[in-house]
């Protein structure tokens, strides 16, 4: 199974093709990772209102914890800061809750932003390049089997006049040669058919 064309001009054409698709899908994956990192700055202030949250309530058990130790009143006293904390605690989960969310659109839109232009690349491309792939190695089978290469040759014959003119015309012409079976004829037009989609006979 042949990857590449053997005809230089067709094989650069897809050696040219396949870095371009290459490159293209490194470019779609570096710019959305570059997306990613960008929004995940704005977990910034997330990460800040998580951190002084946990401060605030770390202090307020403390002091409430200081407070209940006053005779007689440090139960009392000990509630206010208890509250204070737990409301602290909120302040963390919320700034929390910002960087989940932060984090979330940064994942989705690095996925968005490779799936959509890798499958574009991909669908252009790839089938191109399957179909390429499968044609040439039935033209090599059917050039392989009985009475291949006469087949070839009416493909050649049916297909772009210009490629005909390399050939010398035989008394009758190319067809009627083809029809008698002259083996130069029937050799010269398949190795045209074999060129055509970038083979070597």
């Amino acid at each position: 199974m042949l990857l590449y064309a053997q005809t230089p001009a067709r094989r650069s054409r897809q050696i040219l093709a396949d870095l371009i698709a290459v490159v293209l899908i490194a470019a779609a994956v570096w710019f959305a990772l570059a997306v990613h990192g960008a929004i995940m700055l704005l977990a910034e202030p997330g990460r800040k209102v998580e951190s002084s949250g946990e401060g605030l309530a770390t202090a307020l058990d403390d002091a409430g914890d200081t407070a209940s130790r006053v005779p007689l009143v440090g139960d009392v006293l000990k509630k206010p800061f208890q509250s204070a904390a737990d409301a602290g605690t909120g302040l963390a989960d919320a700034g929390q809750s910002m960087q989940d969310v932060v984090s979330q659109v940064a994942t989705l839109a690095a996925l968005a932003l490779i799936v959509v232009p890798v499958a574009f690349v991909l669908l252009l491309w790839l089938p191109l390049r399957v179909r390429w792939i499968r044609r040439s190695a039935s033209l090599r089978r059917l050039l392989d089997a009985p009475g291949g290469a006469d087949l070839l040759a009416l493909r050649a014959l049916t297909g772009r006049l210009g490629d005909l003119s390399a050939i010398p015309a035989p008394p009758g012409g190319l067809a009627d040669a083809w029809r008698r079976g002259d083996p130069q004829v029937v050799s010269d037009l398949s190795a045209i058919a074999l060129r055509r989609a970038g083979l070597r006979p």
